[in-house]
């Protein structure tokens, strides 16, 4: 008997009442599917589609899996099937979503717009992932679901989603990890991450930082202006005011480190940051950043790549701590600067100068 006749045959007892049996016709359809899938034409395998979908109706979520598992690797596939599938439970549909070629990029982006934070994950694992599915996950996705897209390195990312994914771990301490070892996040995003990652992923940083090639360093530092200079908030109402004085001490050299932190002790705070803007080279917002959340070891890379002397560090970190117990930790921050070497601050900060470069000075 050929073929075609046999699922004819199968096709008449596609409605049997026997849930036993249906259970049977339905792996006998799959069989005879397998067995020359790739020699079938569209007629052929929209007449298989039909009937098995409607043999899986109402089967048990084992027997769905089974079918499931079956096709995740098959291209072609039966479409309606697929689709019947890919929408069911996690249980059914993960392993679809994962490894199926049968699903395009438009399948993916309409379950990844529709699903839930299950089917969400199983799509982030797929090899090959489009940077189109990607946004959608990133703009749905939850801390969890994100960790997974990360982690997967041949999912691609598009530099919105990056950047998105970089503002959310601000406020998300759980992606922290995920998105500093994320190995094609783009350099300047990386770098963002410095202020609020904890020391080990830190130095995982500085360690990313050590490997950069000139070239990508550039390409990273322009990448950055658009994003930086859009981003930052508005300048205090003295800034205009302390800029002046400032320009005007140091044009006479008067910008001493006493007269520096004496900026500090006496509440004079814009004109404290942005003394120290103009003599770390950095702006004025990332080195608010740094005094605003008590930084040290962003202190302690600001006043090293600029040669300070450790004497002026400690009483710029005690001041700025302003603890009653912060005088005890001297020999600790002493230690933390003498272990910092001048060449990884320096490299370090060639990043954070990215916006020295946006004209953020001529907002004010």
């Amino acid at each position: 008997m050929s073929e075609r006749p046999k699922l004819h045959d199968l096709i008449a007892l596609a409605h049997e009442p026997s849930s036993q049996r249906r259970r049977e016709l339905l792996r006998e359809v799959t069989d005879l599917f397998f067995e020359g899938a790739q020699g079938y034409g569209l007629v052929e395998l929209e007449l298989f589609d039909g009937v098995m979908s409607q043999l899986v109706i109402d089967m048990e979520t084992e027997v769905r899996a089974e079918l499931a598992g079956r096709f995740a690797e098959q291209q072609p596939a039966p479409r309606n099937l697929l689709r019947t599938l890919t929408h069911d439970e996690i249980a059914v549909a993960g392993q679809l979503l994962a490894n199926s070629p049968a699903l395009t990029e438009s399948d993916l982006i309409e379950l990844a717009q529709t699903q839930g934070q299950d089917h969400l994950r199983a799509i982030s694992e797929r090899k090959g992932l489009t940077e189109a599915v990607s946004d959608v996950i990133v703009e749905r996705g939850d801390d969890e679901t994100l960790n997974v897209l990360l982690r997967n390195e041949d999912a691609a990312l598009s530099r919105h989603a990056a950047e998105v994914v970089v503002d959310r771990a601000y406020n998300s301490p759980a992606l922290h990890e995920a998105v500093v070892e994320r190995k094609r996040l783009p350099i300047d995003l990386l770098n963002e991450m410095y202020f609020m990652v904890e020391g080990r992923l830190r130095e995982r940083i500085l360690q990313k930082n050590a490997e950069v090639d000139p070239k990508v360093l550039e390409a990273a530092l322009k990448a950055g202006r658009t994003r930086v200079a859009t981003r930052d908030g508005a300048l205090p109402a003295d800034y205009a005011e302390s800029l002046e004085h400032v320009k005007a001490m140091m044009a006479k050299g008067a910008v001493t480190p006493p007269v520096l932190a004496n900026f500090l002790r006496s509440g004079e705070r814009t004109r404290f940051l942005v003394a120290f803007s103009e003599l770390t080279d950095l702006d004025f917002h990332t080195v608010r950043r740094i005094i605003e959340r008590r930084d040290l070891d962003a202190l302690a890379v600001a006043c090293k790549a600029a040669n300070m002397e450790r004497s002026l560090f400690l009483t710029l970190a005690i001041l700025v701590l302003d603890t009653a117990d912060a005088m005890s930790h001297a020999r600790e921050y002493g230690q933390l600067y003498k272990d910092l070497t001048l060449e990884t601050a320096q490299r370090t900060m060639r990043f954070w100068r990215v916006r020295r470069e946006t004209g953020d000075f001529a907002a004010a």
